[in-house]
């Protein structure tokens, strides 16, 4: 975790990008990224996981992480930005005991996952309104490390993916990191936004931001496993 990064700040303001964006957005409008959600379903979608999110953090830790299809049947378009304030009131004490999707943790937790959940719905948003499709680096380069150290391996952990053979390595302006824990077949360098997009499948190989070198269709095949939900 980037541990100057403020992530209740950046997640606020994350929030309220996709709120002016959704509010002038055609809620018929594709959104390509999630085909075939249109603007109207993916402002459900983050709205009802912002309300989820909030509902988790209020709980004991030992309640575990509530199921979220209550949400999002009784989530609007019009009621984001209630849904957006309740979280971020939700997340005002980050050490509240609360359940993660990783067991017991505290709502400082949810701080980051909300943020970076905010920050590829907003792309996914930007892309299908026609907005600038850009992100602090520094959140960018969070929502990196957050799939490595959080989410990749939640996805082995439950048995989606194998824990990966071979390994890839990851380089940006400012860090660098290794997706994988067995031998480096290959190295991917870009901004920071690329190599995020990269890892949630918004962007492919062949994003010309992006520079591969040494095993190409290796490294293409770990990261076509499901390395993020």
């Amino acid at each position: 975790m980037t541990a100057a990064l403020d992530h209740l700040a950046a997640l606020a303001a994350e929030q309220a990008v996709f709120a002016r964006l959704a509010a002038a957005a055609d809620p018929a409008a594709p959104v390509r990224a999630c085909a075939p959600w249109t603007v109207a379903d993916l402002v459900r979608h983050l709205g009802a996981v912002h309300r989820w999110a909030a509902a988790t953090a209020r709980s004991a830790p030992e309640a575990g992480v509530p199921d979220d299809g209550p949400f999002l049947a009784a989530q609007t378009v019009e009621g984001y930005p209630d849904a957006a304030a309740e979280l971020r009131a939700a997340l005002d004490d980050p050490r509240r005991p609360c359940p993660t999707l990783t067991g017991a943790g505290e709502a400082g937790w949810w701080r980051r996952r909300q943020l970076h959940e905010t920050l590829v719905h907003r792309l996914d948003l930007a892309g299908a309104a026609g907005g600038p499709v850009d992100a602090d680096p520094a959140v960018a380069a969070d929502c990196i490390a957050e799939v490595l150290d959080t989410m990749q391996p939640r996805q082995v952990r439950l048995g989606r993916m194998a824990p990966p053979a071979t390994a890839v390595r990851l380089t940006t302006p400012t860090a660098g990191w290794t997706l994988g824990s067995g031998p480096v077949v290959a190295e991917v360098a870009g901004p920071e936004l690329a190599v995020a997009l990269l890892l949630w499948r918004r962007t492919t190989l062949a994003d010309p931001r992006l520079a591969v070198a040494g095993d190409a269709g290796a490294a293409g095949a770990l990261l076509a496993e499901p390395i993020t939900p």
